[in-house]
């Protein structure tokens, strides 16, 4: 677990570059959720390269789609494709690693950046599995920004009305969106009694820690007769202060300076995590 904990960071750094050389993108949200994806790539789904034709293969979604720089870090570490080439390639004219997820690429499902879409795909998704006796399970990663969509609720009542208990969501709950705090724009606090009202199994966690992930995504697998919301509680920017918690590294390129110091501040996060 130290070792993911480390390639989190590590994987954060791809990003920065990323978004560095592309000169734009979504860097706050691709700092909390890296963890989540993590957990989801390297220890829980079934998903690889060698199986991404397999109709049994698990199927993820990135339905807050403006995180897709933390996704190509970890489809790209998981051997997508080379990072050297998003890198290099993201955001530029006539890339196809384009600012939102693309499923021209491999291990990309579906395209979405049109917020409140994942969760309605990924129930016909689950239902589909049902339907056909298949073991696969579906996962989709969320924004809570993105709860203010009407088919967001559209969605987690057909999920509890049929039991997708081979459903499993996250909310990246990192309490800040374009233009501010989520409490101030919509308030969602009691948003795990939304999600139980519902007829869903909710867990809670702290989303930056992967051993805290990886225990609520085994339950979900156990959990029987209901989908499952993990509520990730994260930390917008997580990995350096120079952006935590800080509403307008939303959408922004670090200076030279900022670059230098986040990196740095990444790379003490990792030590630290090896030395746990």
């Amino acid at each position: 677990m130290e070792n993911l904990k480390a390639l989190s960071y590590d994987l954060r750094k791809d990003v920065i570059n990323m978004i560095v050389e592309g000169k734009g993108g979504h860097i706050g949200g691709d700092m909390s959720v890296m963890d989540t994806l993590v957990t989801l790539y390297f220890k829980q789904m079934n998903i690889s390269p060698e199986n991404m034709d397999d109709p049994d293969r698990d199927r993820f979604v990135m339905s807050k789609g403006h995180s897709v720089e933390a996704l190509y870090a970890v489809l790209a570490k998981k051997g997508f494709f080379p990072i050297e080439e998003v890198i290099s390639q993201f955001s530029k004219f006539g890339s196809k690693y384009i600012g939102h997820p693309n499923n021209k690429l491999p291990g990309i499902e579906m395209n979405s950046g049109s917020l409140g879409h994942g969760l309605p795909v990924c129930v016909g998704m689950a239902l589909a599995g049902k339907m056909d006796e298949r073991d696969y399970r579906v996962y989709t990663v969320m924004g809570d920004g993105e709860l203010a969509e009407g088919s967001v609720w559209e969605g987690a009542m057909a999920g509890g009305h049929y039991k997708l208990d081979n459903l499993c969501a996250v909310v990246d709950r990192n309490r800040l969106q374009i233009s501010g705090n989520t409490e101030d724009v919509m308030s969602q606090d009691v948003q795990e009694e939304r999600w139980a009202s519902f007829g869903w199994n909710v867990i809670s966690v702290n989303g930056n820690d992967i051993d805290e992930l990886d225990k609520a995504f085994t339950l979900a697998k156990e959990t029987k007769g209901k989908p499952t919301v993990i509520i990730a509680n994260t930390t917008k920017g997580c990995g350096s202060s120079v952006m935590e918690n800080k509403a307008n590294w939303h959408h922004k390129v670090p200076t030279a300076e900022e670059y230098t110091q986040i990196m740095k501040d990444l790379d003490a996060r990792k030590e630290a995590a090896l030395n746990e």
